[in-house]
Order: C-alpha cells, then sequence, then structure tokens
C-alpha cells in the first residue's frame, strides 16, 4: 500500500507532466475477443471469469507505464520514449452503447480499438461499431484477432510479426492475404481506407491494421506500439492537462448498506469534500463527495484515496444521490454552477433532439441512448419522447396516444432496460433487447407486419369476406326479422355485410349480431352467432340452403386479389369459392 505522502507525490508529477492517461475504448463485435485482448494488455485473465465469456458489464482498468513496457518490450527496443502515464482501458458489453461513452464535445473515448475475428470480418454489431465511430469522429485502430484459426498458422513469437506473416507456408499464406483482403474491402465499404500498420506511411489517412491473436499472444507488442504511437503523436493536445475536474457517470450501484456512483473522471483533479454538479432532464443535481474510491492498476479491486487525478476510474460516495442517472457528466463546482447549469441543459438537449410524433424509446444511459438515437434517425425512424431507465406507465401512456394518431408508433423500444412491475402495456408493442441492431431488427419486422395487419383490416372494413354455415337447429325467429344461428367458417362477419347465396342470388343485408346474448359488431372466424336478417322468410328464402357468402363487387375481388398476401390462407379459399359463384352466375364479366 502506499503511502498518502508518495500518492500525492506522484499526482504532482503526472500534473506537472501535464499530460494525462488516454482513454482507450476496446469495441466490436460479440465473442470477438475484446476482453481476452485486454488480458493481454493487463496480464489477467478475465475472460474465463465471464459469464458464457461475453462481457457483462463496462469495466474499466488502469494500466500504468510499467505495464505497457511489460505488455510492449518493442518500447524499449526501438528507444520510444512515452510521455502519457499510461491507459485507462474501458471493456465493455457487446452492444454498441460503449462507443457512445460521451462527455461534453464528443466520445468519451480519445482512441478506440475495433477487434474483428480475422475469419468472420464485419458482423452486424461491427457494422454497427464503425457507424457509431464514424458518427463521432473517433480514432481507432483494427485488432484482426485469431490469426491462429488460419489452417496450418505456425505461430513464431520469436520474430516480429511482419517476419511471422511473411514466412507462414504458401497455402497458409494465400488463406491470410485471402481473408485480409475481403476484410479490408469490407471496411472501404463503410468509408474507410485501411492497411497492415507495417506498410503505411501517413496514419493520418489510413485506418491501422495489425493481425494478432490474444490466445496465442502473437502480434500483441505490436498492438501496443501502434497504440502508443498514435496516442504519442496524434492524442497530445487533447490529453493537456485541466484544473477543472470533469467527468461521467457510469453506474449507480448498491453494496450491501452502501450506495454509491461508479464513473470516470476524464479531466483534473478531483478531492474528497469537492461539491459537483450532475446533469439530469431537469435542473443540475449537487452533491458533495464524501469519499473516493479509485481503482487500483491491472485491478478490479478499489482503494480509499483523497485526491485523484484524470484519468481515472472511481467510485464516488456522495451526500445526494437521489435522481442521479447513468451516462451524465458531473463536473466539479467552484463558484460557477450558472456556468454549469448553462453547458449542461445545452449538452442534454442536443441529446435528447426528438420529433413532434414517433416512437418512445428508453435506454440504461444517457451514452446509449444517444447511441439508439444516432442509429434510429440514420434508419429514418422517428422519435417522440426519450428517456433513461426501466420502461414505466408514463412511457406507455405516451404510446398509447399513438393508437390514433399512427399505430405504427404504438410501441416503447427499451435498449438494455427492465420495466416496472405489473405494467398494464394494453393495445402498446413493448420491444426490447441489449444489442442495439437486433432492436432495431425486431422494430421494423414489427412495424412491417403491423402495417400488413392495418392494410388487411382496411381492406376488410371496405368489404369483408365472409362464409357462414346455417346452423338450422337454431332458428330463433322466422321472419321481421329471420333470427337464426351461423357459423362463421372463414373471414369476418361484420354487421350491415350485404349476403349472397351458393348460386350468388342476394339474400339481405346484416341488421344484426348476438353473441354470448350481447350485442357485436364484427365477429371473426370459428365463431357461432346468431343474426338478424330483415325482409326474408327463413323457411322460404334460405330453409334448404347451407352456405351463405358476402357479396363483393369485381372491383373490390381485384382488390384483394392484388393484395392476397394480407388475406389468410382460410380467406384466400372463401374468395375463390365466391369468385366461382360469380363464374357461374356470370356476373362480374367471368
Amino acid at each position: 500500500m502506499k503511502s498518502e505522502k508518495m500518492q500525492s507525490q506522484e499526482m504532482q508529477r503526472e500534473a506537472e507532466k501535464k499530460i494525462r492517461q488516454p482513454i482507450v475504448t476496446v469495441v466490436g463485435h460479440v465473442d470477438h475477443g475484446k476482453t481476452s485482448l485486454l488480458d493481454c494488455f493487463r496480464g489477467t485473465n478475465v475472460q474465463a471469469g465471464e459469464a458464457g465469456g461475453i462481457t457483462q458489464k463496462i469495466s474499466f482498468t488502469k494500466c500504468p507505464y510499467e505495464q505497457i513496457k511489460k505488455a510492449c518490450p518493442l518500447v524499449d527496443k526501438q528507444g520510444i520514449h512515452l510521455e502519457i502515464p499510461g491507459f485507462l482501458f474501458i471493456d465493455t458489453p457487446g452492444h454498441a452503447a460503449f462507443t457512445n461513452l460521451r462527455k461534453r464535445g464528443g466520445s468519451l473515448a480519445d482512441l478506440a480499438i475495433l477487434v474483428v475475428s480475422i475469419k468472420e470480418g464485419i458482423k452486424p454489431q461491427t457494422a454497427e461499431v464503425l457507424q457509431i465511430l464514424k458518427t463521432n469522429k473517433t480514432p481507432f485502430l483494427i485488432a484482426l484477432n485469431k490469426i491462429d484459426t488460419i489452417s496450418g498458422w505456425k505461430t513464431n513469437l520469436d520474430k516480429n510479426l511482419k517476419e511471422s506473416i511473411d514466412g507462414q507456408a504458401m497455402n497458409v499464406k494465400q488463406e491470410f492475404d485471402e481473408a485480409f483482403l475481403t476484410f479490408q474491402g469490407a471496411l472501404s465499404e463503410h468509408g474507410f481506407d485501411s492497411e497492415l500498420y507495417y506498410e503505411i506511411i501517413d496514419f493520418t489517412k489510413k485506418i491501422a491494421i495489425v493481425p494478432c491473436s490474444a490466445r496465442t499472444k502473437e502480434g500483441i507488442p505490436e498492438l501496443m506500439l501502434v497504440l502508443c504511437g498514435l496516442s504519442q503523436r496524434f492524442l497530445k493536445e487533447r490529453l493537456c492537462f485541466s484544473e477543472e475536474a470533469k467527468g461521467v457517470i457510469l453506474e449507480i450501484k448498491k453494496e450491501k448498506s452502501l450506495d454509491y456512483i461508479e464513473g470516470i473522471l476524464y479531466d483534473g483533479v478531483l478531492k474528497e469534500g469537492n461539491e459537483i454538479a450532475i446533469a439530469s432532464f431537469g435542473d443540475v443535481l449537487v452533491s458533495k463527495v464524501r469519499a473516493i474510491e479509485e481503482i487500483q492498476p491491472l485491478s478490479f479491486k478499489y482503494e480509499a484515496i483523497k485526491t485523484i487525478s484524470a484519468a481515472t476510474g472511481a467510485r464516488l460516495h456522495l451526500t445526494n444521490k437521489e435522481g442521479v442517472l447513468p451516462g451524465m457528466p458531473f463536473q466539479k463546482v467552484n463558484n460557477n454552477l450558472d456556468k454549469i447549469r448553462e453547458a449542461f441543459k445545452k449538452e442534454i438537449s442536443g441529446v435528447i433532439n426528438v420529433d413532434k410524433e414517433g416512437i418512445i424509446i428508453k435506454a440504461e444511459s444517457l451514452g446509449s441512448l444517444e447511441a439508439l438515437m444516432t442509429l434510429l434517425k440514420q434508419e429514418n425512424i422517428k422519435i417522440a419522447k426519450a428517456g433513461i431507465g426501466d420502461i414505466g406507465k408514463t412511457d406507455i401512456v405516451s404510446a398509447k396516444a399513438n393508437l390514433e394518431i399512427n399505430p405504427l408508433n404504438a410501441v416503447v423500444l427499451g435498449f438494455n432496460v427492465g420495466f416496472e412491475e405489473n405494467l398494464d402495456k394494453g393495445n402498446v408493442e413493448i420491444i426490447r433487447h441489449d444489442v442495439i441492431y437486433k432492436l432495431i431488427e425486431d422494430l421494423q419486422k414489427w412495424r412491417g407486419e403491423k402495417a400488413k395487419e392495418i392494410e388487411r383490416e382496411r381492406m376488410l372494413s371496405l368489404a369483408p369476406i365472409c362464409k357462414l354455415e346455417i346452423l338450422k337447429n337454431y332458428v330463433f325467429r322466422n321472419s321481421n326479422p329471420a333470427i337464426f344461428g351461423v357459423k362463421v367458417v372463414g373471414g369476418k362477419l361484420k354487421v350491415g355485410a350485404r349476403l349472397i347465396d351458393e348460386s350468388g342470388e342476394e339474400i339481405a343485408r346484416v341488421k344484426s349480431i348476438q353473441m354470448d346474448k350481447k350485442s357485436a359488431q364484427e365477429v371473426s372466424e370459428g365463431k357461432e352467432v346468431a343474426i338478424a336478417l330483415p325482409g326474408i322468410y327463413f323457411d322460404r328464402k334460405i330453409g334448404e340452403k347451407r352456405f351463405l357468402y358476402s357479396e363483393l363487387t369485381a372491383n373490390q375481388f381485384k382488390n384483394f386479389k392484388k393484395n392476397k398476401d394480407l388475406l389468410s390462407s382460410n380467406e384466400l379459399k372463401v374468395l375463390q369459392e365466391i369468385a366461382d359463384i360469380k363464374s357461374r352466375k356470370g356476373d362480374w364479366g367471368i
């Protein structure tokens, strides 16, 4: 354990350098090896402890200068003098929210490592990540992982990566080249010009690709070397240390009787006892920092400390936690609360930019909400209301209002959130997922089915398709009007429907329908009901008949035929029977 004096001296030296640790986000498709890659950097084995080998929550790791040199001996071998004090790595779940961990002015990450499996290439989540990296203008490099899965690949840790690739057997090298060129072409389709890192002359013009294997450690030193080089060369100004303490809330956590805030301090110095302002959807929340625990280097353990310096991960024990939301920015208050309040208001309104009408969305944090909104807007999906946290009653009420305006918007989308207990959703659709592209995919699928259902209902309201079987044992009145039982064999029966018999002769309009001793306006297939037909005698007109059908005009038939994909197989069968009746009678010009 370091003494407080030693910690203070180290922090002073760091502040004098005026260069903070770069924040590096490790991103990519689920199971492409993000956590395994980080394990190589930090010398741990977190991957084995994760549920199903998939990272469950965003976590951060401080990787100090000494560990960089250990993970990458090339730094010393090539005589590189590093000015950065280390890295703060953010390991993330497979979904895309992480790439939009945000701070004022853009992404929280200074750099990103996009991990891609060489054999799988760009999967939907990879494409999602690329889109958000492009939107945020976040610089990144690519770890082309799992090169050891190429058939016949020989790992040689004594050679540098270029020599190892060039020294593979001809058929192995050919398979590598094909996989690499395929991936490079796919990247190009997403608007990125890329090349193997050792072929690049100008890193500002091309994305560096570093082939590697997190399992065998081949290519890991080169990956760290490129990461150090990019940080040193292009991030100096961005890494300049500021006196203003600024950070982002990641999670609100509870452990036993303790409540605390987990977050990242990305700029400045924060001390125990300082007052901070936290952004919210209403007025800013102001609280004193009662205690600070800082994440320890290469560890998931925390240590109580009086002062922390950016960039670092920390637990903050606050005097006021009421209303704190994940993803919200915070800043130390120093006689500038009004200025902070104005800045936060501008920032939140910039994120939550909604339309006059649209769907309702909820997400777990401000960053994930922004990521979801970005991708929904790219799909031209309008958003009427957006918020953080579980889906609740007010969200359902907002979505219900859309049933009248536009039923396709009567839906609540939830990204990585739950919903309140005993929630009555009524006719509102709730779609939830922890992967954005799946969430949008499910929304579009539901909307497509809903649009067909609406069109089908519209068509059937104009001209219901119906086949009725007469229940001769249930004749309740012979005339004025005739009331008897029928079974809806196919389609839908509605009050006012014109009925014909099997020869095409018009019988009457349905005056009323009764089901279970109650009046009904319409009944669906399979139901047995009593109907009233005015102006006829049951015995004379339909006593000998077995079926009745709804009357259709030639134009109505053509419209149904044109939209037959909206009809069920039974409705199509009934439609054909009506067409046959009309054909025999010579109607419709058939």
